[in-house]
C-alpha cells in the first residue's frame, strides 16, 4: 500500500464559513473587481464592496420571504453572474444551496428537490419554473420560488428593509466550519443521483490551501478567469469560491458559442475546462492549417512544441530546438494563445485524462494545462499539477491538507480537508464509500516516488473479456476522442471474445475535415458510410491500440448515426458515459459486431 500525505499550509478555522471569504475581500480590497457582468454589449466590473452589498440585499430579501437558517434552497440556472450572487446570498442567510442542472428533466428535479427537502427554489427562466411546476404536486415541502429573468432578485432586494442587517449578520456569524453549505447531487450513470453533503470548511479550507500554492503564478493579484462550465458542477463551483479567496475577477459565460469573443475581451490569465475543449482547440487549429495549405508547417510546429516540452522535463533544451521554437512562436503558437485570450498562461483541466501528447503540446505552445483530479465527494480537487512541478501525464501531487493512498487492488483512497461529510439521507452509501476514515473513490491509479498521481481507469468500468483479460476502456476512449472526426466513443467487450468500440462523429468538424480531405459537404448521415471517413477512423483505432497490448486492442468498430449527449440521455451533465444506457440502446449493433467470427480468424 502506497501513500502520499501533504500537510495543510492553512489550518482549518472552526469558526469560518464561506461568507467570511467574501467579507475578508470586501474589508481588505473593497474596490477590487471580483466579477465582470454583461450589460448590453459591454462587461461591467463589480467590486468586492458592491458584490457584498448585493449579496446582503438579496439575503435579507430571502430571509424576509421566509427562508430560515438550515433551509434548503434549490438553484437551477445556467452559468451566469446571478448564480454566484444567489449562492453567497443563500449562505449569508444561513441556508443550504442545492444546485440543479438547468437541463434537468422534471423527474430529476422532483427527485433532487424531494430528497433534499427543498423549501424554496431559484430558477433562471420561466421555462425552468415550468419544469418545477410540472412536478409541483410531488413537492409538498416547497414553499416558494423566484425567477431570475423575471426580476425577482430585484424584488427580493426591495424587501431587504423588512429584515434587519444586524439579524442577517447574526445568522452569518452563527455558521461554523462544520455546518452544511451545499448538497450536490452526483450525476450518476445508474439509478438516482446521491446527494453529496459538503460543509463550509470543505470550501474554505480547500480554497485557502489551494490559493497558498497558486497565488504566485495562477491566482495572481489582479488575475481573472472566465467560467463557462456549469456552476451546478462542483469543479466550477470550487473555482468560483477560490477566485473570491484570491480576489480574482470572474466573468461568467453560459453560452459557449460566445466564448471566444469573451476570452478576447476579458483576457483571462487562467481558465478552467475539461479535456474535450483542449482537444477541440487543437483539432480546429490543425484543420484550419490544413485548409490554408499549411498542414506541414503546423505538423512541424506540433513536433517542436512537444519536443520543447519534453526537453524542459529533461532539464536541457538544445539550441536548435530553441531557435525552432522561437520561429514557431511567431508563426503558430501566438495565434493559439490568442484564441485563449492572449494572456492565458495556465488552464486547469479535470474530469478526464488530457493525454501526454496534448499536455506536452500546450505546454510547448505557452498555454500550460495543469491537470487535476477529484470528485464531487472531494469538493473537486484532491490533486493538481503546479507550475514548478509538472509531470505531464499525471494529475499532480495531493493538495495541502490531503492524503492519497493506493489500495492493494489499485483503488485510489483519499482523506483530507475537502472530503465530504456524508451522502444525504443515505447512511448505507456513506458507510460503503467511507471505510476506516478513507474515502474510496472507485478510480484506479498509481503514485510515483514524488507523490504524483496517475489515474489509470475506473474500478467499476473495467471490462473482462471472455478470455479473462482486464481492459480499462478509458485508455482507448481518450485516444480515440482525440481524433478530429470523433465526438464520443464507448469501448465494449465485457464477457465478449474481443474488444470493440462504438464511435460517434463530431458534426462541427465534419465540413472542415471533409473539405481538407476531398469529400465536400459531409454530414453525419453521409459520413458514416463514406470510405474516406471510415479509413481515417480505422487509422485512429490503430493509433489508439498502440497504447495497449494486443489482447486489449480494439478489433472492430461501428460508427453510429447519433451522438452521445446529455440531451438524449447517453451522457451525464458532467459528460460521463451512461454505459448501461448506451449498451441497451445499441444492443442490436453490439450483437451484430459479435455475431461473426473473431477478427483475425
Amino acid at each position: 500500500m502506497i501513500e502520499c500525505t501533504v500537510a495543510p499550509v492553512v489550518p482549518v478555522n472552526p469558526d469560518e464559513n464561506t461568507v467570511d471569504l467574501l467579507l475578508e475581500q470586501a474589508r481588505s480590497n473593497p474596490n477590487n473587481p471580483l466579477f465582470a457582468r454583461p450589460e448590453g454589449d459591454a462587461w461591467v466590473d463589480v467590486s468586492a464592496a458592491d458584490f457584498l452589498a448585493q449579496v446582503q440585499s438579496i439575503a435579507r430579501g430571502l430571509a424576509a420571504s421566509g427562508v430560515k437558517p438550515g433551509d434548503r434552497v434549490a438553484l437551477m440556472s445556467k452559468t451566469r453572474y446571478e448564480w454566484a450572487l444567489c449562492d453567497f446570498a443563500i449562505w449569508y442567510a444561513g441556508a443550504v444551496t442545492v444546485p440543479v442542472y438547468e437541463t434537468s428533466s422534471p423527474s430529476q428535479v422532483a427527485w433532487i428537490l424531494t430528497d433534499a427537502a427543498a423549501a424554496y427554489v431559484i430558477v433562471e427562466t420561466p421555462e425552468h419554473l415550468a419544469t418545477v411546476n410540472a412536478v409541483r404536486d410531488q413537492l409538498p415541502l416547497l414553499q416558494g420560488h423566484f425567477v431570475i429573468t423575471e426580476g425577482d432578485l430585484d424584488a427580493l432586494s426591495k424587501h431587504s428593509a423588512e429584515f434587519p442587517l444586524s439579524d442577517l449578520e447574526a445568522r452569518q456569524r452563527a455558521l461554523r466550519a462544520d455546518d452544511l453549505a451545499t448538497i450536490i447531487y452526483t450525476s450518476g450513470t445508474t439509478g438516482n443521483p446521491k446527494g453529496v453533503e459538503l460543509t463550509h470548511s470543505n470550501f474554505t479550507s480547500l480554497s485557502r490551501n489551494a490559493y497558498a500554492i497558486f497565488k504566485d503564478d495562477v491566482c495572481i493579484p489582479g488575475g481573472s478567469t472566465v467560467l463557462f462550465m456549469p456552476l451546478a458542477h462542483v469543479f466550477a463551483r470550487f473555482v468560483s469560491v477560490l477566485a473570491v479567496t484570491a480576489g480574482n475577477r470572474v466573468a461568467h459565460m453560459g453560452d459557449v458559442k460566445q466564448l471566444l469573443p469573451t476570452l478576447a475581451e476579458i483576457r483571462p490569465n487562467y481558465l478552467l475546462s475539461v479535456p474535450r475543449v483542449f482537444e477541440k482547440v487543437y483539432n480546429s487549429a490543425e484543420q484550419n492549417a490544413e485548409a490554408a495549405g499549411k498542414a506541414k508547417i503546423f505538423a512541424k510546429a506540433v513536433e517542436v512544441a512537444i519536443g520543447y516540452s519534453r526537453a524542459v522535463d529533461a532539464g536541457s533544451i538544445p539550441l536548435v530546438l530553441r531557435l525552432q521554437h522561437a520561429v514557431f512562436d511567431r508563426l503558430v503558437y501566438r495565434k493559439i494563445r490568442n484564441l485563449l485570450g492572449g494572456q492565458n498562461k495556465y488552464s486547469i483541466s479535470g474530469g478526464a485524462p488530457l493525454g501526454e501528447r496534448l499536455g506536452h503540446f500546450f505546454r510547448g505552445v505557452g498555454a500550460v494545462v495543469l491537470e487535476g483530479y477529484g470528485l464531487t465527494e472531494t469538493t473537486a480537487p484532491l490533486c493538481v499539477s503546479v507550475p514548478n512541478a509538472i509531470k505531464v501525464g499525471t494529475v499532480g501531487r495531493p493538495l495541502p491538507g490531503t492524503s492519497v493512498r493506493i489500495a492493494d487492488d489499485g483503488e485510489v483512497l483519499a482523506r483530507g480537508v475537502q472530503v465530504f461529510k456524508a451522502y444525504h439521507a443515505n447512511p448505507e452509501a456513506t458507510a460503503e464509500a467511507m471505510q476506516d476514515g478513507w474515502f474510496h473513490t472507485g478510480d484506479l491509479g498509481s503514485l510515483d516516488e514524488d507523490g504524483h498521481l496517475r489515474i489509470t481507469g475506473r474500478k467499476k468500468e473495467i471490462l473482462v473479456t471472455s478470455a479473462g483479460k482486464n481492459v480499462a476502456p478509458s485508455v482507448l476512449e481518450d485516444r480515440l476522442r482525440a481524433h478530429p472526426l470523433v465526438s464520443q466513443c464507448m469501448v465494449i467487450g465485457d464477457n465478449k471474445p474481443f474488444v470493440a468500440a462504438l464511435v460517434t462523429l463530431d458534426p462541427e468538424m465534419l465540413p472542415t475535415w471533409g473539405a481538407n480531405h476531398g469529400v465536400e459537404g459531409l454530414t453525419v448521415e453521409t459520413a458514416i458510410h463514406n470510405p474516406t471517413v471510415l479509413d481515417a477512423l480505422q487509422h485512429a483505432v490503430v493509433d489508439a491500440n498502440r497504447a495497449v497490448s494486443r489482447a486489449e486492442s480494439i478489433r472492430e468498430f461501428r460508427v453510429l448515426d447519433v451522438d452521445f449527449s446529455e440531451a438524449n440521455g447517453y451522457l451525464t451533465p458532467t459528460m460521463k458515459l451512461k454505459r448501461n444506457v448506451v449498451a441497451s440502446a445499441f444492443e442490436a449493433t453490439i450483437e451484430e459486431i459479435y455475431a461473426g467470427p473473431k477478427p483475425g480468424e
